[in-house]
């Protein structure tokens, strides 16, 4: 099913060892163990850098303009499932997508950080990278990088200037106008054009098929594992999704395919078929060798397309971090043609310097100390359930408080019951967002899951994280206490604005 070549069958292979052990792992939930564990640790990543608002205030004042603009169109949660109008938008641009090779990336969680992980890669190899993806933690800005961080506000809204009116042409000439979603899309291919780029790193909206960053023809593309989300417009079932996700693999691309389940697993096989792509299954291909808990994150040795990566430190929290970190590295590996067109792997010092300097905000991220307070952007049940293994293992927490605040179409029984067994009480809150839970109405499912006891009700972000603190810190428990704040990106930006982190 790969065109990659296999490995000397005579040879000792201890990763295929672990793979045999391992073949019916939950693919957002499983560590391939090789290696013992040296230490736990309450340490957390290198603080991730957002932007704030800009300083000067006519700069600020464009900005808010150009915010303002984008928020009279259909947000991202209203769409017309087709790609007609960011097609029409890329034609009288000039196509700027196909001035540049692109990686694309789609899957349900893990998107985010494969992406980051991917720049850094690429970055270190000396490759002038451009970078889009969604949502947002704090800054509009932060979806469009480029060689590693956000672009200006400056260079945002002069973008945003230069492609108004094109944005306006195509509106005139649709039935619908031009998405929120679509017009960033179209700016970002712009900008990257403008750059220029050597590569663009792209992740999907939602979906695949119909998402607007699908007017790329990525020579690889990324599946990171897929599990239930948006279902009221993917499918209800892994399998079903697979199949909108499968539209980002074009004709003879390079298919980098994270563990997924049986039914997704076949539908992406069955697309790579139909267009002759080449397909690396984490597992089999490429995949984790052994990892250990370390100070701040995590070391692994990694098992790529072209050989074997050791010692590799990776300054991230969690099992599912080592996977997408193997998802990345077969990634580039892929884009530089490592496994088809040349033999052996990467230079190693250059993956290890890539991989040491990743972040990702929202992400496990630390942001206090005394008591610990992590942000996670988790937001579905999937998402829930690696944050909180994730949590066990690098923290010795003894009572961790949860402040939970939920977009209104998300399955928020599954995500709180993900999180009950590690949260001994969850303060119930809402974002800003037009789309935030109301607080009263998920406090009641949390009623159901945690019981009347363990829930308390802070409308206000701000009171709920001052609450949480105060139960952290109950029974003089300073050392051992943690507060996690989660269940949407908007959840996790406001709370990490309120810490004073941007």
């Amino acid at each position: 099913m790969s065109d990659l070549p296999p490995s000397d069958p005579n040879e000792s292979d201890p990763f295929e060892e672990i793979v045999a052990a391992e073949t019916d792992y939950d693919p957002d939930l499983a560590v391939i163990e090789a290696g013992s564990r040296t230490l736990r640790t309450q340490g957390g990543p290198p603080q991730a850098e957002v932007p704030a608002r800009p300083a000067d205030p006519e700069v600020d004042r464009a900005l808010r303009e150009v915010e303002a603009e984008l928020a009279t169109r259909w947000g991202e949660t209203k769409l017309e499932p087709s790609v007609s109008r960011i097609s029409a938008l890329m034609d009288v641009l000039g196509e700027p997508q196909r001035s540049y090779p692109s990686i694309h990336i789609t899957g349900t969680n893990g998107k985010t950080s494969t992406a980051r992980m991917i720049e850094s890669l690429l970055g270190a190899f000396e490759l002038r990278t451009g970078r889009y993806t969604s949502p947002h933690v704090q800054s509009i800005t932060e979806r469009i990088s480029l060689d590693g961080a956000p672009v200006s506000a400056e260079r945002f809204v002069e973008t945003y200037q230069d492609i108004k009116p094109y944005v306006e042409m195509v509106d005139a000439s649709q039935e619908y106008r031009l998405s929120f979603f679509e017009v960033l899309t179209g700016m970002a291919y712009a900008a990257f054009a403008d750059a220029p780029v050597d590569v663009a790193v792209v992740e999907v909206g939602m979906g695949g098929s119909w998402d607007a960053t699908n007017v790329i023809d990525a020579d690889v593309a990324v599946v990171t594992p897929i599990d239930l989300d948006h279902t009221d417009r993917l499918g209800t079932t892994p399998g079903e999704i697979a199949r909108e996700k499968a539209g980002i693999i074009k004709q003879d691309a390079t298919v980098i395919m994270a563990q997924q389940p049986v039914d997704a697993a076949q539908v992406l096989l069955k697309k790579a078929v139909e267009v002759d792509a080449t397909v690396a299954r984490e597992g089999l291909e490429f995949g984790v060798v052994s990892r250990q808990v370390a100070v701040g994150g995590q070391l692994l040795t990694l098992r790529g397309l072209g050989g074997e990566y050791a010692e590799v430190y990776l300054p991230l929290h969690g099992p599912y971090q080592a996977h997408n970190a193997a998802v990345a590295l077969a990634a580039v590996e892929a884009f530089f043609g490592v496994g088809s067109q040349r033999p052996g792997p990467l230079d190693t010092d250059t993956v290890r310097r890539a991989f040491a300097s990743v972040s990702s905000p929202g992400r496990m991220e630390v942001v206090r100390r005394s008591p610990t307070v992590v942000l996670d952007a988790a937001h579905n049940p999937a998402g829930a359930r690696a944050t909180a293994d994730a949590l066990g293992e690098a923290f010795d927490f003894s009572r961790l408080i949860g402040v939970v605040g939920v977009s209104g179409d998300k399955n928020v029984r599954g995500l709180l019951e993900a999180f009950e067994p590690i949260l001994a009480e969850v303060v119930i809150t809402q974002n800003s967002s037009h789309r935030a839970m109301d607080a009263d109405a998920l406090a009641a499912i949390a009623v159901d899951v945690f019981g009347e006891e363990r829930v308390q009700v802070e409308p206000r972000l701000p009171d709920a994280l001052e609450a949480a603190i105060t139960l952290a810190e109950e029974q003089q428990e300073y050392a051992g206490a943690g507060v996690l704040v989660t269940g949407s990106v908007i959840t996790v930006g406001e709370a990490r604005l309120l810490l004073g982190k941007g």
